[in-house]
């Protein structure tokens, strides 16, 4: 089960590694954060750690298409570059929304459709810290 601590990366085997920001929601004592889930699409996640999320937005993108969301990333956000013109003014035509996630195992926090956009629910404190820079 995967603690506050523990570090480990597949690409990095054998090198002491240092883990990247996790949240602190993690109990060790809470069955949500140990149980073990049987992942049918998510390969590699791991109930009670700690996710980052990206949502690109593209004036230059294929949104509201079935092309969205493409990999490489670039693809999918600058796949009609010649529509932005002046590329000075990039940082105001494409932006990324994030979200973090603590995985937990427990149907109370199932959200069902995260390819449509980040969580914005006011009451849970979810998609309502929003910073721009």
């Amino acid at each position: 089960h995967t603690k506050p601590g523990d570090m480990r990366r597949k690409l990095a085997a054998g090198e002491k590694v240092r883990g990247g920001f996790r949240c602190h929601h993690y109990d060790e004592n809470d069955a949500k954060f140990t149980t073990e889930y049987d992942w049918q699409h998510c390969v590699g996640m791991e109930v009670g750690e700690t996710y980052e999320v990206h949502w690109p937005h593209s004036a230059a993108g294929a949104c509201g298409t079935i092309n969205q969301y493409q990999t490489p990333f670039y693809d999918g956000v600058l796949c009609r570059i010649g529509v932005l013109g002046d590329l000075s003014r990039l940082p105001h035509q494409v932006g990324v929304q994030g979200q973090v996630f603590t995985i937990v195992n427990d149907e109370d926090y199932f959200y069902p459709d995260l390819m449509r956009g980040m969580i914005v629910d006011a009451p849970a404190k979810m998609g309502s810290d929003i910073t721009k820079y």
